[in-house]
């Protein structure tokens, strides 16, 4: 079972500062005090070994700032639009691989900034099977399939994303931590509309599937042998619905290529960080709630090739 997100509590951190530290001193002589009993403390209380790794999508409409006053102001509703489909999606089409999720915790999940936000998610694998049902839904919406007077209103989106693997903790109402951290970081030093990956997640994809190329050959039964998804049930590999990574490949839908390739490096911390530029091409099938009958063929790009550095 995967290790839970470490918890913090303010109530919990003040409690100790009362105890090992002064609230507030003002003597006439200032003096550095021995700060070893509160490093013991709060180091115990916070167990940074105790952290969880998480995978986090950033998502960000590329160019936000362009458009106009009424479009602006328009935007989080699309954005909320286009993330509540994806959710379905990801819920309805790719159930093996988000078995342990539902709308409510996707919803928690998220930390929204307007424009985009952060999502929090168990492994890099969701994390791009999020991006590209978020990106199918943008398609559709491009192409105007889905609110079409909107569409012409607004004009075209495009978005960016950024999947980041790092340490995580959970903090009174709010997540923190270097996933995130380094995500915004990836997404801030963009200025294409491109998936960037970080070195850790392209060691997870390297790791438990020889790569993120095999995605466009891999079946769900070889997803159901990587290390996080072992205690997963299998009855929604042959009883669900898994459209992106089906259970017989295809050359026609799901993913049909495949391509990674480091562009750069960013600075975190002390430590240079890895960046690679991965692009995907997905055919998948498409309908209209009102009309199930009715669907289309839509081959999407998730990313681009334009390997210009970071």
């Amino acid at each position: 079972m995967k290790k839970p997100i470490r918890k913090l509590h303010f109530d919990s951190v003040l409690e100790i500062l009362n105890e090992y530290d002064l609230e507030s001193t003002y003597e006439k002589v200032n003096i550095i005090p021995d700060n070893a009993d509160l490093y013991k403390e709060i180091s115990s209380y916070i167990d940074t070994d105790s952290f969880s790794r998480r995978a986090v999508l950033g998502i960000d409409i590329y160019r936000y700032g362009m458009f106009k006053h009424l479009e602006q102001t328009l935007i989080p509703a699309l954005f909320k639009i286009f993330f509540d489909k994806a959710i379905r999606l990801c819920l309805e089409s790719n159930q093996y691989v988000f078995q342990n999720y539902d709308k409510k915790s996707i919803e928690k999940a998220f930390i929204s900034t307007g424009d985009g936000g952060f999502l929090i998610l168990e492994t890099p694998l969701h994390a791009v099977l999020f991006a590209i049902n978020f990106e199918l839904v943008v398609r559709s919406y491009n192409a105007f399939h889905l609110f079409p007077k909107l569409r012409k209103i607004i004009g075209n989106i495009e978005l960016r994303y950024a999947i980041t693997h790092d340490t995580l903790f959970h903090f009174d109402d709010n997540y923190y931590g270097s996933a995130i951290i380094n995500n915004a970081r990836i997404l801030n030093k963009d200025n294409l509309n491109r998936c960037l990956l970080d070195e850790s997640s392209h060691n997870w994809f390297l790791i438990n599937c020889d790569g993120i190329e095999n995605l466009q050959v891999y079946t769900i039964h070889d997803i159901a042998n990587v290390f996080d998804f072992q205690e997963y049930e299998h009855k929604w590999i042959d009883k669900g619905n898994n459209l992106i990574i089906p259970p017989k490949k295809s050359r026609y839908d799901g993913i049909i290529n495949s391509d990674i390739s480091k562009i750069g490096q960013i600075q975190s911390k002390e430590m240079y960080m890895n960046i690679y530029n991965l692009h995907l091409q997905v055919s998948m099938y498409i309908s209209s709630d009102a009309s199930l009958d009715k669907e289309r063929l839509i081959t999407i790009s998730l990313g681009n090739l334009n390997t210009s550095g970071i």
